[in-house]
């Protein structure tokens, strides 16, 4: 039986740092979404009464 690679056994450690970059720069930038706003889009899910998801900012 062939086990297949998973995404995790090649690292591109290049790509990785790149995207290390840009998740910095975002925030840094302010351009985040907060706990919070998960966390009550999250909660509106469980009372059957689900809001639109959150948005940079919120």
């Amino acid at each position: 039986m062939k086990i297949e690679p998973s995404l995790f056994d090649e690292i591109d450690d290049d790509a990785e740092a790149a995207a290390d970059a840009r998740a910095e720069a975002d925030v840094a930038a302010g351009r985040v979404i907060s706990h919070e706003a998960v966390s009550r889009w999250l909660a509106s899910w469980a009372n059957g009464a689900p809001t639109p998801p959150p948005k940079v900012g919120d």
